[in-house]
């Protein structure tokens, strides 16, 4: 999709892989997906009127939320935690990872339908776990769609609607985090929501507020 993308692929193609075996997650990690889960890519070309690049995170993470509430058995319960994984009753179910191209960004997006992996350091699960398995081609169909209609409002509404979806399917504010930062360090305070730009935004032991642009984030 990168070679695609460098090569002046037009907006809106999608590319789904029935299986990967070299899949990438974020910072490098490896990321597992047999057949039957989703693995799929799209590319956005950039446009100079657009939000930033890095809020297609947020573009991404909504849509995931959408097309997964689909097909989730009636009471249970989806969460957002930033800065795009979906949580399903606590546990991680689907990752996205944005790598820029030139005008072009392509989006990788991983949904754990039929399987998902174990013995990680957080906890995850599956649909199938939760008693249902849509076919992966119907899956990236009803992904394709509600991502295009959220990427037409990013592009001309702005960052704002988006924000609003993504805060109002994430964890609560107040809700008590850790942020593992890019440098090794790590913070812990309390969600406070995201900033203007979709940054994460914590309220630190203290009293102040601390805004964070990259980060692992786990809950406490």
């Amino acid at each position: 999709m990168l070679a695609l993308a460098a090569s002046g692929t037009a907006e809106g193609l999608w590319l789904r892989a029935e299986r990967q075996v070299s899949g990438r997650g974020r910072q490098g990690r490896a990321w597992v997906s047999p057949i039957g889960n989703l693995s799929a890519s799209t590319i956005v070309r950039l446009r100079s009127s657009d939000p930033a690049a890095a809020t297609l995170a947020l573009v991404a993470a909504v849509a995931v939320e959408e097309a997964v509430g689909v097909y989730l058995p009636h009471g249970t319960g989806a969460m957002l935690k930033w800065p795009n994984d979906l949580l399903v009753d606590g546990a991680k179910i689907s990752g996205i990872l944005l790598e820029r191209a030139g005008d072009a960004v392509v989006i990788g997006i991983g949904v754990n339908l039929a399987h998902h992996p174990d013995g990680l350091d957080r906890p995850t699960t599956s649909l199938a776990a939760l008693g249902v398995t849509p076919d992966a081609a119907e899956f990236a169909e009803t992904l394709a769609e509600g991502f295009a209609r959220w990427l037409a409002r990013w592009r001309g509404e702005g960052l704002s609607p988006v924000r609003q979806r993504w805060l109002e399917r994430a964890h609560p504010v107040g809700t008590a985090l850790t942020a593992a930062l890019p440098d090794g360090s790590a913070v812990q305070g309390l969600f406070q929501g995201l900033d203007a730009d979709g940054a994460l935004i914590l309220r630190l032991a203290d009293g102040s507020s601390r805004v964070i642009h990259a980060a692992d984030v786990f809950l406490i």
